[in-house]
């Protein structure tokens, strides 16, 4: 059965995927820690007409999570033909004061959770020469931001990571792109105990998930979600990489003095 593979997938951008693709009459596995919310989820996808909603309830950080879900879709007998790659979370404040094993985990989370789920549903989808993945990176990729060091170390590795498999894979009609999205309205600043960046326009989950298909139908590397977003990252080329992160810097420092 040819399934769309969303990780977190209980919220924000992740739900947002799933509520766009059911209503195209993809089947979807969604998987995600919370399983309250997924089984509601399922349960209200599954009665949109030609789809067929399942989940797999587990914290993808966990150094076996990547097999035992790649496991689970062997056992139901799934072929997953689109990978969306959206489980990830955030930090913010001076690197030396916040919590060493919240760092790791999210690197846990945000690279290698994702490299080792790329890794064993892309090889099925070579061999078929046919599929899609997107990896959801960040506009915060683009540059480094202190303040933010971690988290926007591994969305820079996601963006990198994407657009190099992209040309890999390219010879095999596997088409990868890395969505960049900005300030979304998530829960992600809540989760994160984060205040959102000041003088930011703020998008819906839809809007990033409407601009992301949009892209991977176009065949794009990476996608930028909203023009403002879009313009920023342009015009911060333009400057060394060390403004960049000065200016950068400064703003947070500022939200961080605010908590």
């Amino acid at each position: 059965m040819n399934t769309t593979l969303i990780t977190g997938a209980s919220s924000g951008i992740g739900e947002a995927f799933a509520r766009q693709l059911a209503a195209r009459g993809h089947n979807l596995l969604l998987a995600a820690r919370s399983e309250d919310k997924l089984i509601n989820l399922c349960n209200e996808l599954g009665r949109i007409k030609n789809t067929r909603a399942q989940y797999v309830a587990m914290d993808l950080s966990e150094p076996d999570a990547p097999a035992r879900l790649f496991e689970e879709t062997q056992k139901r007998e799934m072929e997953i033909d689109f990978l969306i790659n959206n489980a990830g979370f955030g930090s913010m404040g001076d690197f030396t004061t916040l919590d060493l094993d919240r760092a790791l985990n999210m690197i846990d989370l945000n690279i290698r959770a994702l490299v080792d789920l790329t890794n064993r549903f892309l090889a099925p989808m070579r061999e078929r020469k046919s599929g899609a993945i997107i990896n959801v990176a960040s506009t915060a990729g683009f540059q480094p931001v202190p303040f933010m060091a971690t988290y926007a170390a591994t969305k820079a590795f996601v963006l990198s990571f994407s657009e190099a498999l992209r040309e890999e894979n390219r010879p095999y009609g596997i088409k990868v792109m890395a969505l960049c999205p900005g300030v979304t309205d998530t829960n992600f600043f809540a989760a994160a105990h984060m205040q959102k960046p000041p003088a930011r326009i703020v998008q819906t989950p839809d809007d990033v998930v409407k601009t992301a298909l949009r892209g991977l139908k176009r065949g794009k590397a990476h996608i930028i979600s909203g023009w403002t977003n879009f313009f920023m990252i342009e015009s911060e080329r333009l400057v060394p990489r060390s403004l960049s992160a000065r200016v950068a810097g400064t703003v947070l420092k500022k939200t961080i003095g605010k908590e």
